[in-house]
């Protein structure tokens, strides 16, 4: 099993970073090029709510599907239930760091199938790639929040 962690603020309140992840358009948010995610369902997010979507990268579709848990004020977890891993769990966790200030942990515990079957993950979800993704992903995400805040302010 290898784990990864990354962690970053953003600055807008704890609710305006939740109402951001629980949009069911926010996986297409948070894919940054050259990735690219179509979505094929993704239900609202609850325990028990699934979505099933294939990432593209370049002319290499991998289809997923997960499954979400502990779903509560300050996050939730998903666990790929099919897809190109031999697992994957994702622990989202929000934590308000002040009135307008909350800090986001990623962390995720994965584990690639033995021999050339995990080649191909091996080498988009190694340490490099994740960082890439997480680090897109925080700037994604206080762009994304700064819009949703704005709107609600």
């Amino acid at each position: 099993m290898s784990e990864f962690h990354h962690t970053f603020t953003v600055d807008a309140p704890l609710a305006a970073v939740r109402a951001f992840h629980h949009d069911t358009g926010v996986l297409r948010q948070l894919t940054p090029l050259p990735i690219i995610a179509r979505v094929h369902a993704f239900e609202p997010l609850a325990d028990g709510s699934r979505a099933d979507f294939t990432l593209w990268f370049g002319p290499l579709p991998l289809r997923w599907q997960a499954v979400h848990s502990d779903v509560g004020p300050d996050g939730f977890t998903d666990t790929q239930v099919s897809g190109p891993l031999k697992s994957w769990r994702h622990n989202h966790r929000f934590t308000a760091l002040g009135p307008r200030l909350t800090r986001v942990d990623d962390h995720i515990v994965y584990e690639h199938h033995a021999g050339p079957r995990g080649l191909l993950t091996r080498l988009l979800f190694a340490r490099p790639g994740l960082l890439y993704l997480f680090t897109a992903r925080k700037l994604l995400t206080r762009r994304g929040v700064a819009r949703l805040d704005g709107a609600g302010a």
